[in-house]
């Protein structure tokens, strides 16, 4: 193994525990939004620096025959690794930018379960308390909710347009 720094048991064990308890309390589908949020966050270009997640909280996972909904906020962490050279230990930096995610997904029902729709808004935790913001955000995730369902959700303009034959 590589001459790494080791710290002694007792003093990572409940740490890895604790992550291990956070993604083990996800939903296989939870797990997905999580890392689809990391890979949209990451591909921003005002992003340079790998950020981790630091909590998940707000969650709401809903079946209906259209397929599942899943929302959930994930707060994250800048670590010390730059965005382009990622390794595998990065250290988490206290006191720099926490932002927090707002994420709302609709899978369909197959086996391996597609992306329907979705809705992600980035930022500080502050800004993302803002009631306009809030508003939107609630809209947004609404019709992600919607994407699937029967009646007009489906309609795209022009769907129907050819669908009458010529007179007889």
């Amino acid at each position: 193994r590589s001459g790494g720094m080791r710290l002694p048991v007792p003093l990572w064990l409940p740490l890895a525990l604790a992550v291990a308890a956070v993604a083990a309390g996800q939903s296989p589908l939870q797990r997905r939004v999580v890392r689809d949020v990391l890979e949209y966050f990451h591909g921003r270009s005002n992003v340079h620096f790998l950020f981790k997640e630091r909590d998940v909280d707000g969650v709401i996972e809903r079946e209906d025959p259209s397929g599942t909904f899943v929302q959930l906020r994930l707060g994250l962490v800048q670590t010390a690794c730059r965005k382009r050279a990622p390794q595998r230990h990065c250290r988490v930096l206290e006191g720099r930018r926490k932002p927090t995610c707002l994420a709302c997904y609709k899978f369909d029902t197959g086996d391996v379960p597609k992306v329907l729709d979705k809705y992600h808004n980035c930022g500080p935790s502050h800004h993302l308390a803002a009631k306009e913001i809030r508003q939107r955000d609630e809209a947004e995730c609404r019709a992600v909710e919607e994407a699937g369902r029967g009646g007009d959700a489906l309609y795209l303009p022009g769907m129907f347009a050819f669908s009458r034959g010529l007179p007889a």
